[in-house]
């Protein structure tokens, strides 16, 4: 049966809780799980222990070698292959792995990003072992997530600041749940990445080198039919698609990633896939598997897939909502109950992640900041760049009485009578779904919807703990002297205080109406359409001392975060507008000059026959006057791409690209689009929208 298959093989590739109790010593595994749980320091014995017992496991499982598997600031993942092997004398070998080879690694740092924490010379760097999400072996390698820091200390990739976004939220929340009476091991964040993303036939793909090398068409002018009629969405799905996601299942489920939703998505190609909440570093580490995992079965399938946040033009792009959550030993701190108006521990909770969002709003903008995600923000069911939160009819009316001190009226959830009596009634939610809302409440959880398809969800859930456990300290703190003296007449005066001042950042609108950009201003909320716009918060003196403060990060990894990223939003754009360049010049030029050049031909020919051929001269001009437009927006594409190269202030040479290249590209692009709609089919050189985004 495939549910005893399921059942045999899920997780079977994942060293995990199960297999710990079964090959560990009861005092080593005791002592793991209180290292895991309660983030205790590692002993170096036990780690002995682990690693004999890692390594046995892994060879019974076919692996040969082991890899410290890391985050760098690219944002993907990383991994050096080394092989069990010890070579003995006689010429026999010892299959072999110690605690220490588990515990740190020493990968050369010196071609990854560092954000100038270290000169190309000085090479090394540490990887170091994170035990709150378990190996597994992909592709015959055991894999063991790391965090990946400098020779001086300095984190050098995306995980280790997470890792202490969530102490630091651990600490905060725990003293805030002891002034309630409750003493826990530990606080946890829980999230859910909902992974967008399109799949296109893999000989589509090879034909077209903007996908190729930048990821996202940078030509194509709009197809016939785009996703108007609505009927992609949750709707029949391609035999071959399903093929790809059945192996994809497969694959995940093995390696322990609970993948649990597949569908669908709105534009047509786009699906998407959903897994069960877990852990924030066990659960981006799975997604990072999920998306590698993506691209390399689609091959398996004649499929290529697609992860960039807007690959296609007229169509919507892709997201990665990251549903965010506070769990306490296994409860959810979000979770209202039937009378969240009565529920004061929810309450305090609710008004810290109000507040912390608000007065970070910033922070949480640059965190999802990206060159392919500004394409993407603001249209097609992706959020505007404006940072506000959607609480629903039911907590905004919870809200609004605790700012009021008025009497709060319950939504209650009532019954709806279909009109057909075999049907059951369905229960109607206290509140509906806001789309559009960069930051949505959604029964027991927030959706963080801005975050981008391909981008590592290490940022945004690193920002959003940092700025919850100083709302919970602030909270702590200020309830610490009054903790005795009635603490709920206190607790309910702080929370409608809080509200107060934050009110601004609840929105329960429509977000892409004309409307909301002129009251958000009014309001006072931050509105950074662009990347350039937002990165140097970064390095605001406010936004370090809060990193500072709870010891997520340093002022030099802080600026080396945004040089990081200020170098990579560059080097896309400059690698997009060489792409430009080069399909324009090589592909769509000459193809031109083909097709006008016949069409010329046709008119002589027919001039000889005595034939006017009207048509025939008017398509002639047209395209000579495309032609002249292409030639003349490459060229300013070149000169403006230029420019920006030889400037070396990152902030100068990120405005420059976005206040100069990209009107450029946008120039080029329209003008070859242009020409493409009258282009015969037969001398087009790439496939067009109308072929890739709909095949059998």
């Amino acid at each position: 049966m495939a549910s005893d298959k399921v059942s045999a093989e899920y997780g079977s590739l994942v060293f995990n809780d199960s297999v710990m109790q079964e090959r560990l010593p009861k005092p080593t595994y005791k002592e793991l799980s209180r290292v895991i749980t309660r983030g205790d320091q590692l002993d170096f014995d036990i780690a002995n222990e682990v690693a004999h017992a890692m390594k046995e496991w892994a060879l019974e499982k076919g692996a040969t070698h082991f890899t410290h598997w890391f985050q760098p600031l690219t944002g993907i993942t990383s991994e050096k292959h080394d092989s069990f092997i010890t070579p003995k004398k006689d010429g026999s070998t010892l299959m072999t792995f110690s605690g220490k080879e588990l515990v740190q690694g020493e990968p050369d740092a010196s071609s990854f990003p560092s954000g100038g924490l270290r000169a190309t010379f000085e090479a090394r760097g540490y990887t170091a072992w994170d035990p709150t999400s378990p190996a597994f072996i992909k592709d015959e390698v055991l894999c063991i997530p790391t965090a990946f820091i400098s020779y001086t200390g300095e984190a050098l990739d995306k995980k280790t600041p997470l890792l202490r976004s969530t102490v630091a939220l651990d600490k905060q929340a725990k003293r805030v749940l002891e002034l309630f009476g409750k003493h826990v091991t530990s606080v946890v964040t829980t999230i859910g990445p909902e992974q967008e993303y399109f799949l296109i036939k893999e000989e589509d793909y090879a034909a077209r080198p903007d996908l190729i090398l930048s990821g996202r068409t940078l030509f194509g002018c709009e197809p016939a039919k785009g996703q108007e009629l609505e009927e992609h969405y949750f709707g029949s799905i391609r035999p071959t698609v399903n093929e790809f996601m059945k192996e994809l299942d497969d694959e995940l489920w093995k390696l322990g990633v609970p993948a649990k939703t597949k569908h669908n998505e709105v534009a047509p190609c786009q699906h998407e896939l959903a897994p069960i909440f877990e852990g924030a570093s066990m659960a981006i580490d799975h997604n990072l598997v999920t998306m590698e995992k993506m691209k390399l079965i689609a091959s398996h399938h004649g499929l290529t897939c697609l992860e960039h946040e807007k690959p296609f033009d007229y169509v919507n792009g892709s997201g990665k909502h990251d549903n965010w959550s506070l769990s306490a030993d296994g409860k959810n701190l979000l979770d209202p109950s039937d009378t969240p108006e009565e529920n004061l521990q929810f309450l305090v909770f609710l008004t810290c992640v109000i507040a912390a969002v608000d007065k970070h709003q910033d922070l949480m903008r640059v965190s999802v900041a990206s060159a392919g995600n500004d394409h993407r923000l603001g249209a097609n069911e992706a959020p505007p760049a404006i940072v506000s939160i959607f609480l629903g009819d039911d907590l905004n009316a919870v809200v609004e009485a605790l700012i009021n001190g008025t009497e709060y009226a319950s939504h209650s959830r009532t019954k709806m009578d279909l009109g057909v009596p075999m049907l059951a009634d369905v229960m109607q939610d206290t509140t509906d779904r806001n789309r559009t809302s960069p930051f949505a409440f959604t029964g027991n959880k927030f959706e963080f919807r801005m975050c981008g398809s391909q981008q590592n969800l290490s940022d945004a859930n690193m920002v959003l703990n940092t700025a919850v456990a100083e709302m919970l300290d602030e909270f702590a703190t200020t309830m610490g002297p009054v903790y005795e003296a009635d603490f709920v007449k206190n607790a309910l005066a702080w929370i409608k205080d809080t509200l107060t001042a934050h009110q601004r950042i609840i929105f329960n609108g429509n977000g892409y109406s004309d409307e909301w950009p002129v009251e958000a201003e009014k309001r006072g909320l931050l509105n950074m359409k662009t990347t350039p716009d937002a990165l140097p918060c970064l390095v605001k003196k406010e936004n370090i001392e809060l990193f500072e403060k709870y010891a997520v990060c340093s002022e030099a990894e802080m600026n080396a975060r945004y040089v990081s990223k200020a170098e990579q939003y560059a080097k896309l754009l400059n690698i997009e507008a060489g792409v430009m360049v080069y399909m324009t010049r090589h592909l769509y030029l000459p193809a031109l000059f083909d097709y006008s050049g016949d069409i010329a031909t046709t008119v002589a020919t027919k001039a000889d026959l005595g034939i006017e051929a009207k048509s025939e001269k008017a398509l002639v001009a047209q395209l000579t006057d495309g032609i002249d437009a292409i030639s003349e927006a490459v060229a300013e594409l070149e000169e403006k791409n230029e420019e920006a190269k030889a400037i070396a202030d990152p902030k100068k040479i990120d405005d420059e690209y976005r206040d100069s290249v990209i009107p450029a590209m946008d120039k080029l692009r329209a003008a070859v689009d242009e020409m493409e709609k009258i282009c015969g089919h037969d001398y087009w050189p790439v496939p067009s929208y109308n072929k890739m985004l709909f095949y059998v």
